[in-house]
């Protein structure tokens, strides 16, 4: 795959993007890549993928690749620093929202019987950063388009519902600045929907400043996007491994049992000169046929084992390594700013992404087969809620 093949398909999906960044500029409850999976979804009705032709090449380029690229930089807005100094004290309330919602989408998952990619997309969607958290685990758990589409879409409902009713319910229930700016950044699944019912309910309470505790305590939420997906990664690739074991055993069985048709070619008739000689290869391919079996080659890689390496998804690691160096920088003297066009760029991407999984998507399908993702998103939303009010309450925090 050249640069030329894919660059209608990128082309395509960033001219998608373009103007549903500007309709996102508009209205931030909703969100650009909300908009850009919309518009992406409505496209693929009448233009559909047999039509595309090598137009697709790009197109599913922007739907894996750009979307790695998006996580990667989605790094250089982290400051772990000002996260450690701040958001230490919102830790016990993140781990255990995080906990929740990915216990309640295991046993959901179980109960429900629903697909393992869409639980774990909205699981790991609903605990750690909406979006985000699902473009860094899509790739790790090798999830279908139509299944991160599904994901995103029932993750923007609830990112909506919590926007709108979140200020006034910390309102009604009497929660101070800081409580309820450590609310949204615990119970809000995406950046964008935390921001906004933040700065509504600064809004509501002049000289209020939760908006930039909620920032950080959310920015503390999207780190737990590297030990989930690791872990994520090693349960995938152990799976896999149990998966090929028994093609593996039956191919090496296959192989032992080869050579014993050898000495039935040493009674073949002479008259049949032809099928003797085949014959006496035969232990000879066996053993060929058998050889990558026993070891595997360099390129391969590890299916006998487990391989960390193998396992490990690398951008995650790149995205470590632009949080770190934002933080070394800034330690340094640099101006967090500096960063901001790289931060932009990761949104941009996203952006594009989420229109090339909108132009992969059945519509109709992902409507008819919408009902048991939602249940599962508004029961881990209401549980992620009642568990950050709870561990505030006993943190006396709230």
């Amino acid at each position: 795959m050249n640069a030329k093949t894919i660059a209608p398909g990128i082309g395509i999906c960033a001219a998608i993007a373009i103007p549903c960044w500007f309709m996102g500029e508009a209205l931030p409850v909703v969100g650009a890549p909300v908009f850009a999976i919309l518009l992406g979804m409505l496209i693929a009705l009448w233009w559909r993928q047999p039509a595309r032709g090598t137009v697709q090449d790009g197109i599913a380029f922007t739907a894996k690749k750009i979307l790695q690229y998006a996580v990667i930089l989605l790094g250089f807005g982290l400051n772990l620093a000002q996260i450690a100094a701040v958001g230490a004290e919102s830790l016990p309330i993140i781990c255990s929202t995080i906990a929740t919602a990915l216990i309640v989408g295991y046993i959901l998952y179980k109960v429900l019987h629903m697909d393992s990619a869409i639980a774990t997309l909205i699981a790991v969607g609903s605990s750690i950063c909406g979006g985000s958290a699902i473009a860094a685990t899509a790739p790790v758990i090798h999830a279908k388009d139509e299944e991160v589409a599904q994901s995103i879409s029932v993750i923007f409902l609830f990112n909506v519902l919590a926007a709108l009713i979140f200020p006034t319910l910390g309102s009604m229930l009497g929660m101070s600045n800081e409580g309820f700016g450590l609310f949204a950044g615990t119970a809000v699944n995406d950046t964008s929907s935390v921001t906004a019912a933040a700065a509504a309910w600064d809004g509501m309470h002049p000289g209020a400043n939760a908006l930039d505790d909620a920032t950080i305590v959310k920015l503390t939420r999207t780190l737990a996007i590297i030990p989930i997906t690791l872990v994520l990664a090693i349960l995938v690739a152990r799976r896999e491994q149990a998966a090929n074991a028994p093609a593996s055993a039956a191919s090496a069985a296959s192989a032992d049992n080869a050579p014993a048709s050898a000495p039935l070619a040493a009674n073949a008739p002479a008259s049949a000169p032809n099928d003797a000689a085949c014959a006496a290869n035969a232990p000879v391919s066996a053993t060929q046929a058998s050889a990558p079996a026993s070891s595997p080659t360099r390129g391969e890689g590890m299916l006998g084992a487990f391989s960390l390496k193998r396992a490990f998804p690398m951008f995650i690691l790149f995205f470590l390594a632009a949080s770190v160096i934002t933080t070394v920088a800034v330690a340094l003297g640099a101006d967090i700013a500096v960063f901001a066009p790289l931060k932009t760029a990761s949104k941009f991407f996203i952006c594009m992404a989420m229109a090339a999984i909108g132009l992969n998507t059945d519509l109709v399908k992902l409507v008819k087969s919408g009902g048991k993702p939602i249940l599962m998103g508004a029961i881990c939303w209401i549980c992620i809620a009642a568990v950050s009010l709870g561990m505030q309450h006993i943190l006396n925090l709230w």
